[in-house]
Order: C-alpha cells, then sequence, then structure tokens
C-alpha cells in the first residue's frame, strides 16, 4: 500500500510542478513578489499532496521576533519546499546552479534567495557575506542548512563555515532548527513513510560569537535536539 501510495504521490507532484511551472510562465514579467506568492501556492500544494502518503507536520518552540537566520538539518526534500512558507519565506541559501534547471530555474532568479558556487572557494565565502548583507537589509530572514547537503537520520556529516560567514557579516542572530524529515521521506528511498515530521525551533544564537564558539553551539543544539525528537533515537542506532 505504501508502494502504491508513493507512485500516486510522485505523479500527482511532478505533474503538478510541471503544470504550474509552465501555466505560470507570464507571471515572470511582473515583479519578484507575485512569484513568491505563487511559490508558496506551490508548497501549500505540496502539503495537502503530502495527505496521499500519510505525511503531516508539526512545529514547536518560540517563533522568533524580528530577523534571523535559520541554520537547519537537512534530511529531506521535504524541508526544501515547507520550510520556505512555514518560516514566513525566508531567502534561502541554494546552489547557484538551480538557476540553470529548465523552467524551475526562472523563478529562482526572481526571487530573493543566497546563491553560492561551491566550485568557487574563497570568493563564494565572499559572494555569500555581500549576499547576506543585501538580504538583510530588504529586510528579509535567511534559510540555510548548515551541512550543505541532505544527511540520513543516524549519519554523520560536517557543518560548514558558510553558516558562521552569513552569521558575522549580517549581524543577526541564528536561529537553529531541528527536525526529522528524514524518517518519512528519506533521502534515497522512494516509498514514503507516513508519520508526522516535527520540527524545532530552538533557542537562538546571540550576534557576536568568534567562528569557533559559535560553530560548537550551532552543531550541539541542532544535534541533540534532532537526536531527541520522536523516532530518532532508533535512527542513529541503525545508522
Amino acid at each position: 500500500m505504501a508502494l502504491i501510495r508513493s507512485i500516486v504521490f510522485n505523479i500527482l507532484f511532478y505533474g503538478a510542478t510541471a503544470v504550474m511551472s509552465i501555466i505560470g510562465l507570464p507571471l515572470l514579467l511582473l515583479p519578484g513578489r507575485v512569484i513568491e506568492i505563487y511559490a508558496l501556492c506551490w508548497a501549500v500544494v505540496l502539503v495537502v499532496l503530502l495527505r496521499v502518503v500519510g505525511i503531516r507536520h508539526r512545529i514547536i518552540g518560540p517563533r522568533p521576533k524580528g530577523l534571523v537566520i535559520y541554520a537547519a538539518k537537512h534530511q529531506s526534500a521535504w524541508e526544501t519546499i515547507t520550510l520556505y512558507p512555514a518560516l514566513g519565506s525566508p531567502a534561502p541559501v541554494m546552489k547557484r546552479s538551480l538557476v540553470f534547471y529548465p523552467l524551475i530555474g526562472l523563478y529562482f532568479l526572481k526571487v530573493p534567495s543566497v546563491p553560492i558556487d561551491r566550485s568557487a572557494g574563497v570568493q563564494a565565502l565572499r559572494s555569500l557575506k555581500d549576499n547576506a548583507i543585501r538580504i538583510a537589509a530588504m529586510p528579509r530572514s535567511i534559510l540555510i542548512f548548515p551541512q550543505g547537503t541532505r544527511v540520513a537520520p543516524g549519519r554523520e556529516h560536517p557543518y560548514h563555515a558558510g553558516t558562521y560567514a552569513i552569521y558575522a557579516a549580517s549581524g543577526l542572530p541564528v536561529v537553529p532548527v531541528a527536525l526529522n524529515s528524514g524518517l518519512f521521506w528519506g533521502r534515497e528511498n522512494f516509498v514514503k513513510k507516513p508519520g508526522e515530521i516535527t520540527v524545532e525551533l530552538l533557542p537562538p544564537i546571540p550576534p557576536g560569537l568568534d567562528r569557533k564558539a559559535f560553530m560548537k553551539q550551532l552543531e550541539d543544539s541542532i544535534e541533540n535536539a534532532t537526536n531527541a525528537l520522536p523516532g530518532m533515537a532508533e535512527a542513529s542506532k541503525k545508522g
């Protein structure tokens, strides 16, 4: 049954994405805010479609006031879409190559974001800082995945310095975000599992910490909270 539901979900999800990408093309001539609203509609469609496979979500923890940098655990494709509307449309830090994707890339060009070219080395960090300052001045919050890639529950992966670069350049507090989406929408698993994804907003890290102290507090906060979420203890044993 889970396999059949996953097949139906994927057909509906990719079909809806293709249709919305095509019919929304005329909107690209309008201001970027229109595209942001359209992107929010697409995310809502995804959340509704996830009911086909029995996935729902809840967000716990106090909502921050003012501009922040959301630094989220990354386990699944789920959060790349759902956290955008759930957190109030923060500008995402994303691979620059995404803007070259057919059709979808055109929409990425129209919304506030912090693009990063991972092959650019030191220049990438400079660009990251400049774009963080630009986004904060809009004003707009920022969303980043500190590990830079999806990491399956129970697996380890280093936290990258890009988060600190944005933190130091923008002067914004960082809100660590724990989640357990990988238990239900696995990185390499076609079959989606029914259940409730938990997203936890953790106490913010104030501006002003040095790199070493910041990175340790960020990693400890996210990892400890993530491992305490429902289902994660068992996943850690398997990992």
